[in-house]
């Protein structure tokens, strides 16, 4: 802007243009809040870099240039910065360490290794193996009853081992 405009006339030629800058945002944003911020940032800019507007050009021009890389600026940092696409550990309540769980099997596999051999088989045919008792019925050759009672068994005992 040089001396020979009066501040007074560009002024009211900025405020003349909000208007025609409400139009323009509305082709970036929908929703007219978002709309609204657009027009009131590329306000602000255009105020604070008055100094470099240049008479003999069309201020209505230089707003909307303004705007257009405010909203591409904008658009940039969004992309880039993308907040909750990502997983983020913040929305989980709290993360278990793994280490308990480890250790635990560990332990289940000692206390396995101590059952009896005909309680131990029976129950990593059912549990580990994920067969039913009819099959291991069949496998071991006795009565299905016999294998509920081995596997009944084998529970109690390694629950008094895990306690």
């Amino acid at each position: 802007m040089t001396a020979g405009k009066s501040a007074g006339s560009i002024n009211r030629q900025i405020v003349e243009v909000i208007p025609a800058l409400r139009a323009f945002a509305r082709t970036f944003y929908q929703n007219q809040n978002d709309a609204d911020d657009l027009v009131q940032e590329t306000l602000v800019r255009a105020l604070a870099h008055l100094h470099h507007f240049q008479e003999g050009t069309r201020l209505k021009s230089w707003m909307f240039t303004i705007m257009r890389n405010t909203f591409c600026t904008r658009y940039r940092i969004a992309r880039r910065e993308a907040v909750g696409t990502a997983e983020c550990i913040s929305s989980h309540e709290s993360v278990q360490p793994e280490q308990e769980w480890r250790l635990r099997g560990h332990e289940l596999e000692t206390a396995c290794s101590n059952l009896p051999e005909k309680y131990r088989s029976a129950f990593e045919f059912i549990f580990i193996d994920g067969r039913s008792y009819e099959e291991a019925a069949e496998h071991f050759h006795c009565p299905i009853g016999t294998i509920k009672s081995r596997v009944n068994r084998a529970r109690r005992h390694l629950m008094m081992e895990l306690q």
